[in-house]
């Protein structure tokens, strides 16, 4: 007689529910069709620039290669590859005039919610997705990314810098054409924060980073999905969502910013590779994706910054909302053998 197994979360105080005597096939999440966002006047494609606030950073191609400008006052530039703009309506919004951490924070419950919340629109062409971009354009992608976590980082109201993609209503995308969201907030988010806490106790303990750890385990066992010469990817041993997998950094890395263009090329084909396997393999589902990764300077011994890609797969119901415990219909093992297989067909 076989049991669902309860699996603990390599850092996090999490425990998920493998449920292997339900256990379901990835392809029976396949769906026959995507539901889709509204259709209308998109305000991202080119020729609506004036929906939007002033662009913040514009890709600009010109004889000499790219160029990184921006947008000044009612101007708005033309011909753009990509464009990064305010949202216009922002869960954080800068402060009007300076300000400190001691103004923003009210009491132990209570702080002004001062950050940025910015749409890095990833290309002109409207459905050119990460599965179905070209490499250079989704490295610029990857050099908006760090660009503006560099700007942002380097304010200081800032303590945190969240990039993350929504892909497909179901998954949290009102608008279809490619974007993806930064956020940044005043403070650590909690899972981040708890990564962190483990992290520096596991430092502490071993003077070894637990990610470099955890990716040299996963690399020899049954949920690796893919390996190149500077990044790995696996499905996580406790995987919250059904087919989740991670993406990670060999180079021993705390943030995006030390990125090198060979790296950001090799991301940016793991990347792809891996969305276009997803995307194969369950008819284009929708998903999240979010980069975990730090701007403390004192934390880059012992954080190492990473992807992690979530498919919208599975609803969470009264007793995930009401205890934590998630319940898992896919075992890891069976998502990265799956994915393996796709990817490499």
């Amino acid at each position: 007689m076989s049991f669902n197994e309860l699996r603990k979360d390599y850092l996090l105080d999490r425990w998920v529910v493998i449920a292997t005597e339900r256990g379901r096939r990835p392809t029976d999440f396949a769906k026959q069709e995507r539901q889709k966002t509204k259709s209308g006047i998109c305000p991202m494609c080119p020729g609506n620039e004036h929906m939007t606030p002033p662009a913040v950073l514009v890709y600009l191609k010109t004889n000499r290669g790219i160029k990184k400008s921006k947008d000044e006052n009612s101007f708005r530039h033309k011909n753009w590859l990509i464009r990064c703009v305010p949202n216009l309506f922002p869960a954080f919004a800068p402060p009007k005039e300076k300000i400190d951490s001691g103004q923003i924070w009210k009491g132990n419950d209570l702080a002004v919610a001062v950050g940025h919340h910015e749409v890095l629109i990833e290309s002109p062409n409207h459905d050119e997705h990460p599965a179905d971009v070209q490499i250079p354009q989704l490295m610029l992608v990857v050099n908006s990314y760090i660009n503006r976590l560099r700007e942002l980082a380097a304010k200081p109201y800032v303590k945190y810098v969240s990039i993350f993609r929504n892909h497909g209503l179901e998954a949290g995308a009102s608008l279809s054409h490619a974007h993806s969201q930064i956020i940044a907030t005043p403070f650590t988010p909690r899972i981040v924060s708890d990564e962190l806490k483990a992290s520096k106790r596991f430092w502490k303990k071993t003077r070894k980073c637990v990610f470099c750890d955890i990716m040299k385990k996963e690399r020899k066992g049954p949920r690796l999905i893919l390996e190149n010469s500077k990044f790995v990817v696996f499905a996580p041993y406790a995987s919250v969502h059904p087919m989740e997998f991670w993406i990670l950094p060999k180079k021993h890395e705390a943030t995006l910013l030390d990125l090198s263009q060979s790296e950001a090329k090799t991301f940016a084909e793991t990347l792809k590779t891996c969305l276009s396997g997803l995307k194969r393999l369950l008819n284009d589902p929708p998903y999240n994706y979010g980069f975990h990764l730090t701007i403390k300077k004192d934390t880059c011994d012992f954080y190492h910054w990473h992807l992690e890609v979530y498919p919208k797969l599975a609803i969470w119901a009264g007793f995930e909302k009401s205890t934590g415990i998630y319940i898992n219909t896919v075992t890891p093992e069976t998502a990265a053998e799956s994915l393996r297989k796709t990817i490499s067909s």
